[in-house]
């Protein structure tokens, strides 16, 4: 109730941005030069938006590529010129959306410091005083002194990062950039953003990330071909994405309809098949595999205990992870193995039927198997990859490999609580 209270610090009504799309390019002139001539075709990325954002409020913004978010921040922060409609701010703005606009290449990045701080407004002095805390935080050492144009992409990123986070804004616009640089400076970007919300600052967050949105904000918006289609709790909005991103959710409110739209999806999976469940996983161009092709895995996906598809999971719920193996030979007791890494390549957990001691049987030429892991993945919040193996120790004792897929799915596991290390021990704490 307390955030209610707190006055609009950011107030759009009926926001419309419209492109002009031309077929050719000379049509393009001709619409330019010849009065009446038209032969452009609107696109409207921004579609009479309404929003209101609270001071003090982190707002999450989410959507598929191209559904706006980026138009709309761009829009807020006076970069693109809206079509009609209108913005009203309060305070001053930062924006992390593209960094380095203001830099001047031919300047060292010490001038750019001074330039950059005069185009937010601030006096000579001001700058002068928030220097110290730039350098030390861009932490790029002599090049500091040198032209700008000399330097590295992480070095540009690292001295734009700097400028624009310490500019003690009112409102802070922040779209995919916090992982510029290393380790080490992605750590000191998100600890000064959380001095940003402990501040009561008004952050406007765009993340591809939902364990970003998840950890990081307290309301979130979704946004489709740009209209607004929610608004409300991280929870569910995160939920809500999750099923937009795999076509379970159809961007409306008619919860009959959707759950007929579940369905049906459902059916068509159960009963189809064809490789059609790994189309809904971003593609890997390094996927790992090799085997004899006595059997080859022809599909694999993750579900919920519904049988709905997923692309992200909690840490704190059962899923299925289900392989589809195709036999081309007569194949007894095969080995069906799925397991679980990290992004540097770290086998971190896995299962599979031979260490289960779980009987397969015999399959035939033109059998198709579908094999069916159910359990928790309480791993800490962050991005893994799912590989998948069919083999068999044959008569002799030797391995044979008919078919393995490392790294074949990317997954974020998302979680909605911090947990220390590698896993969530879902520890209960009682203090007598």
């Amino acid at each position: 109730m307390e955030n209610n209270e707190k006055e609009n610090i950011i107030e759009i009504k009926n926001l419309v941005k419209e492109y002009k799309m031309f077929a050719r390019k000379k049509d393009r002139l001709l619409e330019t030069v010849l009065p009446g001539y038209k032969k452009h075709t609107p696109f409207r990325a921004m579609d009479e938006l309404n929003l209101n954002v609270k001071k003090g409020e982190v707002l999450g913004i989410l959507g598929r590529n191209g559904a706006g978010k980026s138009t709309l921040l761009k829009m807020i922060t006076g970069v693109v010129i809206p079509t009609s409609g209108t913005i009203e701010t309060k305070g001053k703005i930062s924006s992390l959306l593209e960094l380095g606009t203001a830099f001047n290449m031919e300047l060292t990045g010490e001038e750019n410091i001074y330039q950059h701080g005069e185009i937010f407004g601030l006096t000579k002095k001001e700058i002068e005083e928030k220097k110290p805390e730039i350098i030390e935080f861009a932490d790029i050492g002599d090049h500091l002194y040198q032209p700008v144009k000399t330097y590295s992409s992480g070095m540009f990123a690292r001295l734009a990062f700097a400028c624009a986070i310490n500019v003690d804004p009112d409102i802070l616009i922040v779209d995919e950039v916090l992982s510029v640089g290393d380790m080490a400076f992605q750590l000191k970007c998100f600890k000064k953003f959380e001095e940003f919300k402990k501040a009561g600052k008004t952050i406007l967050f765009v993340s591809h990330s939902v364990s970003d949105i998840i950890r990081n904000c307290n309301r979130v918006i979704i946004i489709s071909d740009g209209k607004k289609i929610y608004d409300g709790d991280v929870k569910t909005g995160v939920d809500k994405y999750k099923k937009m991103i795999v076509g379970l959710d159809d961007d409306k409110n008619d919860e009959e309809e959707q759950k007929k739209k579940n369905k049906e999806l459902e059916s068509k999976i159960n009963a189809d098949k064809l490789e059609n469940w790994s189309k809904y996983y971003s593609g890997n161009d390094d996927l790992l595999t090799y085997g004899t092709g006595a059997a080859k895995i022809i599909d694999y996906g993750i579900f919920d205990l519904e049988n709905n598809l997923q692309t992200t999971i909690n840490n704190n719920d059962e899923y299925i992870i289900k392989m589809k193996v195709q036999f081309n030979k007569n194949i007894d007791e095969p080995i069906f193995a799925v397991s679980i890494k990290d992004v540097k390549g770290l086998e971190l957990a896995g299962a599979n039927t031979k260490v289960y001691k779980k009987k397969t049987g015999s399959y035939k030429k033109g059998d198709i198997a579908i094999v069916e892991f159910k359990q928790s993945i309480p791993l800490n919040p962050e991005k893994y990859t799912i590989s998948f193996g069919c083999t068999r120790f044959n008569e002799k004792g030797d391995l044979e490999v008919f078919d393995r897929k490392y790294d074949a799915i990317f997954l974020e596991i998302l979680g909605y609580r911090d947990c220390l290390g590698l896993l969530d021990l879902k520890t209960e704490i009682d203090i007598k």
